[in-house]
């Protein structure tokens, strides 16, 4: 078992291997010494299973330029060592970003060394396994919401603001579940948008009042502008999804970019910018000021309930990755994966 096979000199991993141009996991246990250099040591809890992930288990995207390597884009753990002032042995912490699990070895091991900036303190009334059952994609809805709320939505309007619901697309992914479950909580309408007819009822049980059919949005207006239909957006997919939402916007309504899955053109024009004061607003996660990461997490701890984030979750150990990177680069992967280090 992963976890069962750490001891103070060693630590078990998923290492990823290029062997002949094929990038290659497997379960390795390895000596300290190989941890990279760090002011903090982590005895890793938890980590996700984000899309990131699954290209890099898979090699795809030259994420990677290094290996042997230790993926894993976040994690959650307790302090086992600290050279730094702001952590001590047995404190309790979080990283998301800095490119660990791409440019440094990651979260998909039971040890990791960072350096003490990349992390924060876990909230009180936040678990450690329940801060990885939001993760990067928690942390990600998160500032999602809170660029829109900079712009002016908000939620004691009770429709959003600037009236009708809040859109999210590719709600029934990661990033797309917590910013459904988080606007309902935060008192927001919802409507989710997904190509999964199964993914109905899953949504609506995270707070989504209207379901919309992915294909409704992948047909834009005949002109620049359509009917105006949403107070604001959380979108997920990009390409011609997204043309369409920012065609849909409401006036001074925003839109806040996330993971672009169908891709990154953008064929649109400076109309709905021009006439209707809409913005567009891009979400990047990685390098999050310090303030920002404390305040965000604070406030998924202090909105989402524990039984909502277990809706949205399923556990899996280390040796399950691979198979399940493969699931949910397809779209097969539904919410969150906590991956438990002591599986």
């Amino acid at each position: 078992m992963a976890g069962q096979g750490t001891s103070e000199g060693t630590f078990t991993a998923l290492v990823l291997n290029d062997v002949d141009g094929k990038i290659t996991p497997s379960v390795e246990t390895l000596d300290n010494e190989r941890l990279p250099e760090g002011d903090v040591t982590v005895a890793v809890k938890y980590s996700t299973l984000n899309y990131k992930d699954g290209m890099i288990v898979n090699g795809l995207g030259n994420l990677v330029r290094a290996y042997p390597h230790v993926p894993g884009i976040d994690f959650s753990g307790v302090v086992e060592a600290s050279s730094s002032s702001a952590y001590k042995p047995g404190d309790k912490v979080i990283l998301t970003g800095w490119r660990v699990g791409e440019a440094r070895w990651g979260g998909y091991a039971t040890r990791a060394r960072v350096m003490a900036d990349w992390l924060v303190p876990l909230p009180e009334n936040l678990s450690l396994r329940d801060a990885m059952s939001l993760g990067t994609a928690g942390f990600t809805a998160m500032l999602a919401v809170m660029a829109l709320e900079a712009h002016g939505l908000d939620p004691d309007d009770g429709t959003g603001g600037t009236g009708g619901d809040v859109l999210v697309t590719g709600a029934a992914g990661g990033v797309g579940s917590v910013a459904v479950a988080l606007l309902a909580a935060l008192g927001y309408p919802v409507a989710a948008s997904t190509g999964r007819p199964a993914a109905h009822e899953y949504l609506r049980s995270l707070g989504a009042h209207t379901v919309v059919e992915r294909a409704e949005l992948e047909t834009p207006p005949d002109g620049p502008l359509g009917k105006t239909r949403w107070a604001g957006a959380i979108d997920n997919v990009g390409g011609t999804t997204l043309a369409t939402v920012l065609a849909t916007l409401n006036r001074r309504a925003s839109c806040a970019a996330v993971g672009l899955a169908a891709g990154p053109k953008l064929n649109t024009t400076v109309i709905p910018f021009l006439l209707r004061g809409i913005n567009l607003l891009g979400i990047d996660s990685v390098l999050s000021p310090k303030r920002e990461r404390l305040i965000a997490w604070q406030r998924l701890a202090d909105t989402l309930a524990p039984d909502t984030i277990a809706a949205m979750t399923v556990e899996a150990g280390l040796a399950d990755i691979p198979a399940l990177s493969g699931k949910i680069l397809g779209g097969e992967v539904r919410g969150r994966t906590v991956i438990d280090l002591a599986r």
